[in-house]
């Protein structure tokens, strides 16, 4: 959906809206908001790509200038020169940011390495939290503070994914981060983010429950977690879990957690050659997941991990044998909208 195809029928609802008499009832929920991952270089040197995000985002995220190997280039030193970029895009253009990512085992700087001990780890991670979350506060509505906590195929106790935190401060780590964060600004939506607990497979199913069990364990701790990310990178080849992703959402919304779709795009690479069939598979995955969603609760936002394919992390990592390229987000190569960017429409569109 275009931005201003959006601002065009909020206006025309607000319009709408008061020419009616006051009813009783209560007004329906707006529209939910569409955003996209940015890359800052592309940002910088592709007009073409800033035109596409004014024209169809009203969030954005940044891909990595808020990760710790950005903001943290040595242990007394903060660097907000991407985070302040993209906000001051998003400001210009009417546009919200949501933060990304706090806590995340990977995109660590060296120096991190000497961190030892209970103490100094949560020294570290506070203070952290702390300045990164206070950097943006009033500015930033929505955080990740923990991204990807769950281990890789979570079995019994081993259900957490080893990382500097957890070998330091225990699984008690993932409350201190949210506590921080909440402390920093206490309006900002705190978020848990995840990926693959949205397809058919046992794995896929542990996935979902182990995270349950963390959103669970915060929550008997009365700890400030407000929602759960779906991250949303599928897996092509795999169908969504109707059945299981909606069972589990509805596991969150009895918690009182909320839902977003937080890096969504469609892993392509053993999908059939014919673009065409194969947009139709990958918007088909999409309006899967975003339904079994809906179906219990309404996402507080959707964004795709990017809006073209001309930038995309999918081929670094599942180039396709027959050497076509990756087709996994909603615009192609020359920013022209594909089945993808109709499937968000419809679900933003919903009131």
């Amino acid at each position: 959906m275009r931005r201003r195809d959006f601002v065009q029928a909020s206006l025309a609802v607000a319009a709408h809206t008061a020419l009616q008499a006051p009813v009783a009832h209560a007004s329906p929920p707006p529209r939910i908001a569409y955003g996209s991952a940015v890359r800052g270089d592309a940002l910088v040197d592709d007009f073409a790509y800033r035109t596409a995000l004014v024209d169809h985002c009203q969030l954005v995220v940044p891909e990595g200038g808020l990760k710790w190997e950005a903001v943290r280039p040595s242990e007394d030193r903060f660097d907000f020169y991407e985070g302040d970029k993209l906000l001051a895009f998003a400001d210009q253009n009417g546009m919200k940011m949501r933060g990304h990512t706090l806590i995340w085992y990977a995109a660590m700087p060296e120096w991190t390495s000497s961190i030892r001990g209970g103490k100094a780890a949560e020294k570290a991670l506070s203070k952290h939290v702390r300045t990164v979350v206070g950097q943006y506060k009033g500015r930033i509505p929505s955080w990740d503070v923990i991204n990807e906590a769950i281990a890789e195929d979570p079995r019994g106790s081993d259900y957490l994914r080893p990382n500097l935190w957890l070998e330091n401060m225990g699984k008690g780590y993932i409350e201190t981060a949210f506590r921080r964060a909440q402390e920093a600004d206490p309006k900002v939506q705190l978020v848990i983010n995840e990926y693959d607990i949205e397809c058919v497979g046992e794995q896929f199913k542990n996935r979902r429950n182990a995270l349950l069990r963390v959103v669970r364990d915060l929550r008997d701790r009365d700890a400030p977690i407000h929602a759960v990310g779906f991250q949303g990178h599928l897996k092509g080849q795999y169908e969504i879990d109707k059945e299981g992703v909606s069972a589990f959402v509805a596991e969150l919304k009895a918690m009182d957690v909320d839902v977003l779709v937080t890096e969504l795009d469609v892993i392509d690479n053993l999908l059939p050659a014919d673009e065409k069939q194969r947009d139709e598979v990958i918007a088909g995955r999409a309006s899967d997941l975003l339904q079994a969603i809906f179906d219990v609760n309404r996402p507080t936002a959707i964004l795709t991990w990017g809006i073209t394919d001309r930038y995309t992390w999918v081929p670094m990592w599942f180039t396709r044998e027959d050497g076509s390229p990756n087709r996994p987000l909603p615009l192609d190569r020359d920013y022209k909208a594909k089945p993808l960017m109709d499937v968000i429409g419809r679900f933003v569109s919903r009131a």
